[in-house]
């Protein structure tokens, strides 16, 4: 354990180094120089450079997927030991061998790099981020390391009001669905924050979609809603309530005008969403909705 733990601190201060210098220096060079000055005769040398390699063969993913886990802070803006403990974290928590790494050990190994080389409020910050993404992949191997789960009483957080929609479109006697994808890999439901408290849900919906996917929508109905705990790196712990509906639109071009985390969009027909990789808590609603449109559509 005292190999793999030198391991990922002579990883981290290498992408940390290459990072700092404006990416000039080949981070292989930075990383073979910093094990033989940090840890030569290392026995899990090859662990610190799977972990430089892997980093960066996934940058993209990887620094899409912060963005997307902390929004209101862009990469650049990101302290350099934090944004690279986070892509080593994200690495080992998205595309490591759980069976050697599991999920819970890659993100308390990232906090314990945060705190040894990182600021005052590091660890916090790489806690939540990477809580965030890991209850967004379904907490993998969560049993296995607890039988707690991860829930905050709602007076202790702040709430935000999101809107999403189950948009359906009928052509030709076909029922299609609009879905976007996530750079979780998952095809889910497009939403947004409301402006406030005061505006109107119907109203702050129809505006969240023709933002996000430039299409006018008409609302039939709610359908459901869920919560859940996400991590701003300003406010922290917060809690997002979602109110989902039903809505039909013309079955016309989509176009993706915001990201925030998504990089398609789609019309599929009905037949076609079965096998389709959809967040557990977003399936219920769909299957909802396609229910109420075959009563509406019969």
């Amino acid at each position: 354990m005292a190999n793999r733990h030198l391991s990922r601190s002579i990883a981290m201060q290498s992408l940390f180094e290459w990072d700092f210098g404006g990416g000039k220096e080949d981070a292989k060079a930075v990383l073979n120089r910093n094990i033989l000055e940090f840890g030569p005769g290392v026995e899990d040398a090859d662990f610190a450079k799977k972990l430089v390699e892997g980093v960066f063969k996934h940058k993209k993913e990887i620094d899409d997927i912060i963005q997307k886990a902390a929004p209101e802070w862009p990469i650049p803006q990101i302290a350099p030991v934090d944004r690279n403990v986070l892509r080593i974290g994200l690495f080992e928590l998205l595309y490591g061998n759980r069976k050697e790494v599991p999920p819970k050990v890659a993100i308390n190994v990232a906090i314990e790099l945060a705190k040894a080389f990182g600021g005052e409020t590091s660890s916090k910050f790489i806690n939540g981020v990477l809580g965030a993404v890991y209850k967004e992949m379904g907490e993998p191997g969560k049993e296995e390391t607890s039988k707690h789960k991860y829930s905050i009483p709602d007076n202790e957080v702040p709430i935000e009001r999101l809107g999403g929609a189950v948009i359906y479109a009928m052509e030709n006697g076909v029922t299609y669905l609009a879905l976007v994808h996530d750079v979780f890999g998952h095809w889910t439901l497009s939403k947004g924050h409301f402006a406030d408290e005061k505006e109107e849900e119907k109203t702050g919906l129809e505006r969240i979609i023709k933002d996000e996917l430039g299409i006018d929508i008409s609302i039939e109905e709610k359908i459901g809603d869920n919560s859940y705990i996400a991590f701003n790196p300003e406010k922290g712990k917060i809690k997002k309530q979602v109110l989902y509906f039903l809505a039909r639109a013309p079955h016309t071009n989509l176009r993706l005008t915001t990201t925030g985390g998504l990089d398609d969009v789609k019309w599929f027909k009905l037949s076609d969403i079965l096998d389709l990789n959809f967040y557990n808590d977003i399936l219920p609603i769909v299957t909802k909705a396609v229910g109420l449109i075959g009563k509406k559509n019969p």
